[in-house]
């Protein structure tokens, strides 16, 4: 029998079969067609906030969509766990990356654990390296505030430090999850930050039923910001039930100096962590953030009755630029959205500029065993006819990307730059794909450097080969098969030879 209040457990002659223990909150407003689980609090209503900014906002633009797509099954079998649910998907070096929470009764201690497994495509399927069952990365730690549990994974890298944002609890009835922060050089191997302390503690604005606390992170990174939304049930802004979703940001990715909270009045310092959360961007439990570039806005993914709703705030989180898109289907439990490494939405290499694929994966069934959500799927559609790349700033969705240019050859877009390369075989080379239109947005563009056929190659000692620009700098380029292409002459020179000359970028292949 299902407890109504998250947090109980229900104990098998032999198996622990638990009901997401004390890493969910309790359930939002009932659903009248497509209930979720009343573990996972997961009905919000869907409705955004009201508009904070003072002035009139812009009407909302609607947005198109198409592609739309579902798995034909389970994407990621979670082995013996009696519940998978609350993944984070990462697309890194061309994999899909998946974190996420479960249960396995192999994994020390007995509680819950941050599985990982990854795949070429959303659609799955997802293994552990090398193929089968799926690894727990993280475990309780025995001790310290996620002594039991760890679960609601949000994962982001910056630079060569892969950031795991988590919720974690002492034990079953810990009154007040916490989250807490681990990195890794590889995704795989944790260690936890801030001392194994919390970096994010509830706000005991309100007392609430709902004792969960605060959890369920969502990490990404902007501009140097490091952004958090996140859970908690205590918040003066959360809901009757606890649902509400809250914003910091801080260029530290521990939290502990520098924080801004989202208020009524946009973003403002705040002494830490726990100063009293007044502004809910969402009414929703377990939901998941990605910044979009084409469209120069936030999309926050939340379970609503029929499906995943997307929510979109523009980069300030005063208005919202565009109506709610609906990405259909069952559900028993929160999103996971595929994203970049830095928390960003995918582009659409045949339309950078005005296609926007979402991808996400989420809980769409409950476990006979403990009546939780399980059974992880992945459902998606793309929103078409974005008004990307409509000004330079939009148009940074075109690093790395090379279109014609108005010379009759190819310009790559690099740093909000130009390089004009004479020839598109080499431009596709050192380009993530050559479009066959040119957004207007590029006209802007300075033309810093050009790559003309037959310019001189110069080899380093170590085997890097640069071509040799106009201005004596060099752009470092893959191998010889990129000069044979351009029809560049190599030569060989020394060390000292090759340190004299500037670089224009790094080595991109």
């Amino acid at each position: 029998m299902r407890s109504p209040v998250v947090g109980a457990r229900l104990l098998g002659s032999a198996l622990v079969v638990a009901l997401l223990v004390a890493c969910t909150p309790i359930a939002a407003d009932p659903a009248p067609a497509t209930p979720g689980s009343a573990a996972t609090g997961p009905v919000a209503a869907g409705d955004a906030p009201p508009d904070a900014t003072a002035t009139p906002a812009a009407p909302p633009v609607a947005l198109a969509t198409d592609r739309g797509r579902q798995g034909p099954g389970v994407v990621a079998p979670g082995g013996d766990s009696p519940y998978n649910y609350g993944p984070t998907v990462m697309l890194d070096g061309g994999r899909h990356r998946m974190w996420w929470c479960g249960q396995l009764m192999a994994a020390a201690p007995a509680g819950d654990d941050i599985l990982y497994a990854e795949a070429a495509s959303a659609g799955g399927p997802f293994a552990a390296p090398g193929g089968g069952p799926p690894t727990p990365v993280l475990s309780g730690s025995v001790g310290g505030f996620d002594g039991m549990h760890t679960c609601d994974p949000s994962v982001i890298r910056v630079g060569g430090t892969y950031y795991l944002y988590y919720t974690g609890a002492a034990g079953d009835h810990a009154h007040g999850n916490a989250i807490g922060v681990a990195t890794s050089t590889d995704g795989l191997t944790w260690t936890r930050a801030a001392g194994g302390a919390p970096i994010l503690n509830p706000s005991h604005d309100r007392t609430r039923d709902n004792t969960y606390g605060a959890g369920q992170p969502s990490a990404l990174w902007l501009d140097g910001w490091f952004h958090l939304m996140f859970t908690d049930t205590t918040g003066a802004a959360a809901g009757w039930n606890g649902a509400g979703q809250f914003v910091l940001r801080s260029k530290d990715p521990l939290f502990a100096s520098g924080v801004q909270a989202l208020g009524e009045g946009g973003f403002a310092p705040v002494a830490g962590t726990r100063e009293p959360r007044t502004r809910s961007v969402v009414d929703a439990f377990s939901a998941d953030l990605v910044y979009v570039d084409a469209l120069r806005a936030f999309a926050i993914a939340h379970e609503t009755e029929h499906g995943t709703t997307l929510t979109f705030w523009n980069r300030e989180f005063t208005a919202n630029p565009h109506p709610p898109v609906l990405v259909p289907g069952p559900w028993e439990e929160g999103p996971g959205l595929v994203r970049t490494a830095t928390g960003h939405a995918p582009l659409a290499p045949e339309d950078p500029c005005g296609r926007v694929p979402f991808d996400l994966v989420r809980a769409t069934t409950l476990d006979p065993r403990s009546a939780a959500p399980t059974d992880l799927a992945h459902f998606g559609l793309d929103v078409a006819g974005a008004p990307g790349c409509a000004d330079a700033d939009a148009a940074r969705v075109l690093e790395g990307f090379a279109v014609p240019s108005p010379e009759n050859t190819v310009d790559l877009v690099t740093g909000g730059e130009v390089v004009r390369v004479e020839r598109r075989s080499v431009a596709a080379r050192l380009a993530t794909r050559v479009l066959d239109r040119r957004p207007p947005a590029v006209d802007g563009m300075e033309v810093v450097a050009r790559i003309p056929a037959g310019v001189r190659a110069l080899r380093a000692p170590d085997g890097r080969i640069g071509l040799l620009l106009a201005d004596a700098r060099l752009w470092v380029i893959a191998s010889a098969e990129v000069a044979a292409l351009n029809s560049s002459p190599v030569t060989d020179v020394s060390q000292t030879a090759w340190d004299a000359h500037a670089k224009s970028n790094d080595p991109k292949r």
